[in-house]
């Protein structure tokens, strides 16, 4: 009897643990990004041909991160921006803003997230990924001589900008944030994610989100941008969409409610800002401006 009851015992085991396993592996299929090729590059913009360059950078685990960088014409050291795009997109998404960076003497780096753009695939990505890779950029940046160490900024969408906030809220390493169409907590969003397909969160839900905190070896509250940004010391710029309809304007009411000295700049349009944000890209670089090149400035004198 005793041999029967470890026997089944033993059974039960693996059948669990093989379910655990294909739980995993759907979870993984659905939550993966889609990998979408460029629509365009620098070369479509109104920018003189030799200020881009198309750079391998080395990241996370081995792995190598894909990316423009758009210089001044003029010497440097410049201060610089590094540019995180959001989930499922790519560096090329981000490039609307280029121009008035570059106009404004900005050196601006293009990143692709792992698993995304023309950047190296890896078993998942995910926001403590993106940052990872942001501070990757960062690494890279600090070692060319035509770059201000002290006057680089963030600017993120999405994802991107949830990831920029977790690593201005670990690392005191930068002049300025942009947060572009931040959600507020990334349990609201699995809890959306799980609603479009279905997912009785009831039932499963909670061990859902269990399971991914221990893939993506994070807490959500620990990463949560409503938490992030009360950490964040430098100065920060909250720009979100009215209409938008991904992650309601609300989210950035709570931000701003988190960290009274972000800026809140409210801007017509949706999730995806490439259009609306393009009239006030005035505002984005006065912001810049106030916030790194007073060390920039000093560096020079």
């Amino acid at each position: 009897m005793t041999v029967a009851i470890l026997t089944y015992l033993a059974l039960a085991l693996v059948v669990a643990m093989g379910a655990r396993w294909l739980v995993h592996l759907a979870l993984l299929r659905g939550l993966a990004a889609p990998r979408l090729a460029h629509d365009i590059t620098p070369a479509d913009l109104d920018l003189p041909r030799e200020t881009a360059q198309e750079i391998r950078l080395p990241g996370p685990g081995g792995k190598s991160l894909f990316a423009w960088l758009v210089m001044p014409a003029t010497p440097g050291p410049h201060p610089a921006v590094l540019v995180m795009h959001g989930w499922g997109a790519n560096a090329s998404m981000m490039l609307q803003i280029a121009s008035p960076l570059h106009a404004a003497g900005y050196a601006v780096l293009f990143v692709d997230a792992r698993c995304h753009g023309q950047s190296d695939d890896d078993r998942f990505t995910s926001m403590p990924r993106f940052a990872e890779d942001i501070a990757a950029g960062l690494a890279y940046l600090r070692t060319r001589p035509e770059i201000a160490p002290d006057a680089i900024a963030l600017l993120g969408h999405s994802v991107g900008a949830g990831a920029v906030l977790l690593h201005a809220a670990r690392k005191d390493d930068v002049c300025a944030v942009i947060s572009l169409s931040a959600f507020a907590h990334p349990r609201e969003v699995m809890r959306a994610w799980m609603a479009q397909y279905h997912i009785p969160f009831a039932v499963i839900g909670q061990y859902v989100l269990r399971h991914v905190e221990r893939v993506i070896g994070a807490r959500f509250d620990e990463i949560a941008p409503i938490n992030t940004v009360a950490q964040v010391r430098c100065p920060l710029l909250l720009v979100h969409g009215r209409d938008d309809t991904t992650v309601a304007f609300a989210d950035a009411l709570r931000l701003q409610a988190a960290q009274p000295a972000a800026q809140l700049l409210a801007v017509p349009g949706d999730h995806d800002l490439r259009e609306t944000l393009r009239p006030h890209s005035g505002e984005l670089v006065a912001f810049l401006d106030r916030a790194c090149k007073p060390a920039w400035n000093k560096r020079l004198g």
